[in-house]
């Protein structure tokens, strides 16, 4: 038997008085978060949720999610955790695909309507018979009549409960993936997905109780929930909790709590290192910080370069996807790092550069990348056809172009979808973008195919320039062109204030190509 929940309880007992999470001036110990998981999993079993039962869950980074999460856990339940971002119409497709029983619902913030959004989601989705509202505090009244309050589902609850047994193959989990070709799809991860994902993570980047964490990555995603949260849970760290990206708030939080290992993904390493505001003591920053981990997407190396030449610590990079629980390679403190590298398998995972027809490629060629092991989801929720099409012979599949080199590391060219076709010959956007973000002038790019009568695809380059630089858009092509082969370099390049990103932060190539479109 195995209940994730596991991880906390555990934590509890060893550090019940540490701090595990602080959220501005709030901060709870171990016990009082383990006891509020207890709370709510008793009132959740009360309300008549079964072992199997999935609770959706829609919070921003606040210690609510983690007692929400593991409570639905110790009930038995599954978790479906859902981006803050959501509409309304997808928060109904959300509950309804996964056959939510229940619903938790942050107020939300300012600009983001969460509340308003996620009741009319829910009136449409039948088979969800409960919905609770997350208030800011647990004595706030509901703004909804009718529609019960966290606080109200907990008072009188006791903070002491028996877990309900689970077995370690019973999902745990359903994450959805972002939906980049058609709708969103649920990848069920288990109980022991998560638990071995978590406990090689923590083996990765070695939390201590020593550590505080800065966790600003959202917890709805897979990268904060298993690398960050669930990993530093398992090992007592304290982990700061931030709800939104902003390089200020960040450095702040930094030197106010002394954050050792920090976590984001590449446009938030854009963001602190671009940072002009309001001056920081950062040799204080760097005194502590350990470790950083990037991942989510490739970082490129001049910002990796950058990065750590200003902060005095070093980035390791990983890869992983929410039906991977999420890590498969990463670089690793004993068989070395390479920047510009997602490292090597990690423990217990095998991973292959295959040809489309499955079979493996040599050294230094271009495949798709395949991985099995542990961490491989149960499959796509009730989506028999997308599962035979991902996982094959227990491979998943993952849709990644990579290259693996003579020591055994692995490189992301790029997504399969993302690669462009111009004239009959494949271009790969990370490399031209790689080779942009060298020009002085250059901050930000995203390399993308637009429709070509001649080529079929053509090479836009939609580029940030840096504050106070410009450039003409003939010379930054022709900078280009001389720096890489002529059917690779962008035939058009338009400048852009910002790059459209996702709650998660990654870049949004799909809302750049429909612009261009």
């Amino acid at each position: 038997m195995l209940n994730l929940s596991v991880l906390l309880e555990d934590s509890a007992r060893k550090y019940p008085t540490k701090d595990a999470f602080i959220f501005m001036d709030t901060h709870l110990n171990y016990a009082q978060i383990n006891g509020a998981a207890n709370q709510i999993a008793n009132a959740l079993v009360k309300a008549g949720i079964q072992a199997g039962d999935k609770v959706a869950l829609s919070c921003l980074n606040l210690p609510y999610f983690p007692m929400i999460y593991f409570g639905i856990l110790k009930a038995g339940g599954v978790v479906v955790p859902l981006s803050v971002l959501l509409k309304r119409e997808e928060v109904a497709y959300h509950l309804k695909d996964s056959e939510a029983k229940a619903y938790f619902c942050f107020l939300g913030a300012p600009g983001l309507p969460m509340l308003e959004e996620g009741y009319a989601g829910f009136q449409q989705a039948e088979q969800c018979t409960d919905m609770f509202v997350i208030t800011a505090k647990p004595t706030d009244a509901s703004p909804i009549e009718g529609l019960k309050t966290l606080g109200m589902l907990m008072a009188g609850q006791s903070p002491i409960m028996e877990t309900v047994q689970t077995k370690a193959s019973d999902t745990a989990v359903i994450i959805y993936t972002s939906g980049t070709t058609g709708r969103p799809k649920g990848a069920e991860l288990t109980h022991s997905n998560l638990s071995l994902n978590a406990i090689l993570s923590a083996d990765l980047f070695t939390p201590t109780t020593d550590d505080n964490i800065l966790i600003v990555l959202p917890l709805f995603h897979i990268f904060a929930m298993t690398v960050l949260m669930n990993a530093g849970i398992y090992r007592g760290t304290t982990n700061v909790l931030l709800p939104r990206f902003d390089a200020e708030a960040v450095l702040g939080l930094m030197l106010k709590h002394r954050i050792s290992i920090f976590a984001g993904v590449p446009t938030m390493y854009w963001g602190l290192l671009n940072y002009e505001g309001k001056s920081f003591d950062l040799s204080a920053i760097a005194d502590r910080l350990r470790i950083c981990v990037s991942g989510g997407a490739s970082l490129p190396v001049k910002v990796l370069e950058d990065f750590e030449a200003k902060f005095k610590v070093e980035i390791l990079e990983g890869y992983g996807m929410s039906e991977g629980s999420p890590v498969v390679t990463f670089n690793q403190f004993d068989s070395g790092r390479k920047p510009g590298s997602i490292g090597t398998p990690v423990w217990g995972v095998e991973v292959k550069i295959v040809d489309e027809n499955g079979q493996e490629m040599p050294t230094g060629e271009k495949g798709e990348l395949i991985y099995r092991g542990h961490n491989v989801m149960k499959g796509y929720y009730n989506k028999p056809e997308a599962n035979a099409k991902t996982i094959k012979n227990g491979w998943l599949h993952s849709g990644d172009v990579a290259v693996k080199d003579e020591d055994g590391f692995f490189y992301i060219v790029d997504r399969t979808k993302d690669m462009i076709i111009r004239g009959g010959l494949n271009v790969y956007p990370r490399e031209v973008e790689e080779v942009l973000m060298k020009h002085e002038a250059v901050s930000l790019v995203a390399v993308i195919g637009i429709p070509d009568e001649q080529y079929g695809e053509e090479i836009k380059a939609c580029v940030v320039l840096k504050e106070g630089q410009s450039i003409a858009e003939s010379d930054l092509i022709a900078w280009t062109k001389d720096r890489i082969a002529a059917y690779k370099y962008p035939r058009v390049i338009e400048f852009l204030d910002a790059l459209p990103q996702s709650a998660t932060g990654k870049i949004l190539k799909k809302e750049l190509r429909k612009r261009s479109g």
